[in-house]
């Protein structure tokens, strides 16, 4: 069924689906899928994110899954290259690791120790900013390579769980949503 279009910020909302109680009782999952199946919508969201990205970047950085997604396609319109970031077990090469907490225990997260040179302009890009372990253990992957952290743009933020608030704490000041979700 057609959704209704009107601004961009309203026809991406639309396109993103919420799952209540996945993946655990409580948790309302907000679901990309159906908007990665609108090529109206995709569009819309990786240009949207490229106007979020900060002059001079030399690299996009995503995250692991949904950050490869949309940060490929956003890297290939800047130009420039893309460093994925993977779960343990996934890069062939030596890597650099950075662990961060979660509601339930830690995770891992890797990247290649070669894959940024000191001083590149490094755009992370991801799907949804939650609680920001993610975006901030990246950061830390980036930084640890001695990059310049040049800015982080997401599709959607979760703005009622607090996630800007304990990056700008780690120095994380150029944070940039194309949606706010703030209940």
């Amino acid at each position: 069924m057609p959704v209704a279009r009107s601004t961009p910020q309203e026809t991406l909302s639309a396109l993103i689906a919420d799952v209540p109680d996945f993946p655990r009782p409580g948790v309302v999952f907000k679901d990309i899928t159906p908007l990665l199946a609108d090529p109206d919508g995709f569009r819309m969201a990786v240009d949207g994110l490229v106007e979020l990205a900060p002059p001079n970047i030399d690299i996009v950085v995503g995250m692991e899954a949904r950050g490869f997604i949309m940060g490929a396609p956003v890297a290939h319109a800047l130009g420039v290259g893309f460093v994925p970031v993977r779960k343990p077990g996934k890069l062939p090469r030596p890597t650099l690791s950075a662990t961060f907490a979660l509601e339930y225990g830690t995770d891992e997260l890797l990247m290649h120790a070669d894959a940024l040179g000191r001083g590149m302009r490094v755009l992370i890009v991801d799907d949804v900013l939650a609680t920001g372990g993610t975006v901030a253990a990246t950061a830390e992957l980036v930084r640890s390579l001695d990059a310049d952290l040049a800015g982080v743009a997401v599709l959607l933020e979760l703005g009622f769980l607090g996630a800007r608030a304990r990056l700008l704490e780690a120095g994380l000041d150029r944070i940039d949503a194309l949606l706010t979700v703030e209940s």
